[in-house]
């Protein structure tokens, strides 16, 4: 029997080659296990299981109700069992089956496989049975959900009129049919009449050229989205492609054919095109095809893809015949190597894709693309050689250009990409280009992802060479030997969304570097020679930052570095391929994890350290805060004692106002006037007119101003920030906050005021932080706003006089 297991959800139990008798619950693959039959008590205890796989379990009897009770299986594989019974209700329950796998299981026939209640199947396989007849039996129109019907290497050699009328009475539009190593010797006319499917698939279906051009006429009325027919590379039964091959699709419908593992060509191809001249899309797959003979005129064909031809040149002229052309990708052609005809007149191309080749050619890339003025995609990536002249004149609406791992003859040394205002795109990585022009990518102002990898810059140093990329979003720099970046390199890069230094030479982060990249959301760092991020990097990284790897760097374990040993610990989320963040030195703990660094070693060592050090200093560094603070100190304790001394005394004035002299005209005009002669009416306390002459100023503030209001309004703008006695002021009236046990310091921050000034106010910026504050702004409805805040304020507990 089969051990008791622990049931994990999600997780997929393996039990191949056990001798199984009963079953755990999960995904489960019971292939190669020696089951032999099924019954209707197997898995009843696992009725959330999805997946079932029980692939060569030597099953040749599955009972009626085997499967009742998996309501959620979704996939079932029955590979290569050699099935002799199947109950009628053998899939019962399965009300939830999308994928059911019956090959090599010695299927003789349609009619009698017991699956017409099965609505949901989307995914039938019946691949390498025994199949003689494609004669659909009627429950097929009951699986309206099918998808993917697969008939490969069976034994069908006749499709006859009436044998697909299953798929005539429903709408089959998105459903693919594999016709695929069957021995096709006839379809008869009016077999795929009025059937709609989403793909047909013929490939060595037809044992000689005869067989498969007649049998092509049978398709005569089908509406297909794509059809497939030829070859496989492996089993070729038709090794050439022959004149009128393909004439029996002239009365097929089909938006996109198909034509795969021809070997040979006659030298004549002008029947090539002749039926499939109005389909949309063309592919031309594996053949061994030289040139293009003949186009037909009035071409509708939109999309051409021919990938490993033969062509050894690149056909421009010919190709140039189909007028509609939109998308045109020659590919993985390896005797491809010229290009010297120009493509003309092909006013609707967007894309033309040239990748994988061995073309090398000059003066790229306006003449090779005369009169194509609606280019946008232009991919010549992984080919040869190929020198840019800087002329793109007529493929000047480029967006995108792709000439990755492609020798490059001129970037770098001058700015051919000058008339490329529209680029957004461009990949020049591994193309041996070496930056020594500081206007490299001048003209590009439109530009949004750069890919530079692999190649390298002028010393190997960043300087100015992003100047102008200002709607830069993706820039990638990585594996260009760098070990020096210039303060100003990424000054111009505000909108840059994801970078990638990695695999450089670089020994720092400097801050100041990469400070005006508040955009940031991913940033790869990794496998530089990075020892540390200091604390004033770790105060730039962006918030906007989600993905930061630094992994493969030279850290240095050490307590000197604990406050980003401790961030290390504290950033899980955002770091990437933590287990490659491994410290280098010192020796002792090179290769151990940062993340697994003991904090409290430091913590100890600190405290001994830091307890001799302040037992020595401690005279020192009392006498120093004495004398530094001495002012404020003496004066809290005058404060302390007038709160005493004044307990008792009335609350003169609703508010006492802290202000920069320099801000005096703004208080009077927009602050005490409104106030004090407003309804109700407030008395304020000013320091010019309400302080008592021949008092000292220090206690005129505390006594006249602090002790005799019930509120302190602090008018917070760039001239309070500068003001000396505004910061004490404010300190003082903290204190008072604190004695008094009560929140009565009221903050108005003027809209003009210097936010990196009031950021190096440590107090006054955190206090701004953590109340709540009004803002002055010239606006009416702002100021109505505010006004109704402020003496909502200043009206609580205010003692009134009738």
């Amino acid at each position: 029997d089969l051990p008791l297991l622990q049931v994990i959800p999600n997780k997929t139990f393996r039990c191949m080659g056990l001798n199984v008798s009963g079953v755990p619950a999960a995904n489960l693959d019971l292939s190669f296990s020696n089951l032999k039959s099924l019954g209707s008590n197997n898995f009843s205890s696992v009725p959330e299981l999805q997946l079932l796989d029980l692939t060569r379990c030597q099953l040749h009897t599955i009972e009626d109700n085997s499967f009742k009770d998996l309501h959620k299986l979704s996939t079932l594989i029955l590979t290569a069992n050699p099935l002799q019974y199947l109950g009628t209700a053998a899939f019962y329950g399965l009300t939830s089956l999308k994928k059911l796998v019956l090959v090599e299981t010695n299927i003789p026939s349609l009619t009698d496989l017991p699956i017409g209640h099965l609505h949901t199947l989307q995914e039938l396989n019946l691949g390498h049975n025994n199949i003689a007849s494609l004669k659909l039996p009627k429950y097929f129109t009951n699986l309206t959900s099918l998808r993917h019907l697969s008939f490969v290497s069976n034994k069908i050699t006749y499709i006859s009129k009436g044998d697909l009328d299953a798929l005539r009475e429903a709408n089959r539009l998105n459903l693919t049919l594999v016709l695929s190593l069957n021995d096709i010797k006839y379809i008869e006319p009016g077999s795929f009449a009025k059937i709609h499917l989403g793909e047909l698939v013929l490939r060595s279906s037809f044992e000689n050229y005869n067989v498969m051009h007649i049998s092509l006429q049978g398709l005569t009325g089908l509406q297909v989205n794509r059809l497939i027919v030829g070859e496989f590379s492996d089993s070729q039964k038709l090794v050439d492609f022959q004149s009128g091959l393909l004439s029996g699709l002239c009365q097929v419908q089909m938006q996109e054919f198909v034509l795969i593992c021809f070997r040979e060509f006659e030298s004549d191809t002008d029947t090539l095109f002749n039926c499939i001249g109005n389909v949309s899309s063309i592919r031309l797959v594996d053949l061994q095809l030289e040139e293009v003979s003949e186009v037909p005129m009035f071409s509708q064909v939109k999309q051409l893809e021919c990938k490993k031809c033969k062509f050894k040149e690149v056909p421009a002229v010919k190709l140039s015949l189909f007028k509609e052309l939109r998308v045109l990708r020659i590919t993985k052609s390896k005797h491809l190597n010229s290009f010297r005809q120009n493509f003309e007149s092909l006013s609707n191309l967007e894309v033309i894709d040239l990748s994988e080749n061995h073309l090398s050619f000059t003066r790229c890339c306006s003449p090779q693309f005369s009169k194509c003025p609606n280019l946008k995609h232009l991919n010549l990536s992984f080919n040869s050689d190929i020198r840019l002249t800087g002329d793109f004149s007529n493929v000047k609406n480029l967006l995108y250009l792709d000439l990755q791992h492609t020798k490059l003859f001129g970037p770098g040394s001058y700015p051919v990409f000058l008339s490329l205002q529209k680029l957004i795109y461009l990949d020049i990585s591994h193309t041996r280009t070496h930056v020594t022009c500081q206007c490299t990518f001048c003209g590009l102002n439109s530009l949004q992802v750069l890919k530079m990898a692999g190649n390298s810059f002028e010393n190997n140093k960043l300087a100015n060479n992003f100047k102008n990329l200002s709607h830069l979003h993706t820039l990638d720099i990585s594996s260009c030997k760098l070990v020096q970046v210039d303060r100003n390199t990424f000054d111009a890069l505000s909108e840059l969304k994801e970078l990638n230094i990695s695999n450089n030479k670089l020994l720092t982060f400097d801050p100041v570097v990469y400070k005006p990249l508040q955009a940031l959301t991913a940033l790869d760092f990794s496998n530089n020679q990075l020892n540390v991020l200091l604390d004033s990097a770790l105060e730039i990284l962006p918030d906007s930052l989600v993905l930061l790897d630094i992994s493969q760097n030279l850290f240095e374990c050490s307590c000197v570095y604990l406050n980003f040993l401790k961030w290390i610990k504290e950033e899980q989320e955002l770091l990437q391929n933590k287990e490659l963040m491994l410290c280098h030195t010192p020796a002792y703990m090179k290769n151990m994890s940062l993340s697994s660094f003991d904090l409290s070693s430091c913590q100890l060592n600190a405290s001994t350290v830091s307890f001799s050090v302040i037992m020595l200093l401690a005279a020192t560094v009392f006498l120093f805060l004495i004398y530094k603070y001495y002012f404020q100190l003496y004066y809290s304790l005058v404060l302390l004692s007038g709160c005493k001394r004044f307990a008792e005394r009335g609350d003169t004035y609703d508010a006492f106002v802290i202000h920069s002299s320099k801000d005096q005209e703004w208080v009077m005009k927009e602050l005490v006037e409104p106030l004090e002669g407003g309804t109700p009416p407030f008395q304020l306390c000013l320091y010019y007119r309400d302080f008592l002459p021949g008092v000292p100023i220090v206690t005129n503030i505390i006594q006249e101003g602090f002790l005799s209001s019930r509120n302190v309004i602090a008018v917070i703008s760039t001239d309070f920030l500068e003001s000396k006695w505004c910061s004490f002021e404010f300190d003082i009236a903290q204190s008072w906050q604190l004695v008094e046990g009560k929140a009565g310091i009221i903050m108005i921050v003027l809209e003009e005021v210097n936010k990196a000034l009031l950021r190096q106010r440590m107090g006054l910026s955190r206090y701004l932080r953590r109340n709540t504050y009004l803002e002055w702004k010239n606006k009416e409805i702002s100021r109505h706003i505010f006004w109704r805040q402020l003496t909502g304020v200043l009206l609580e507990g205010k003692k009134w006089n009738h």
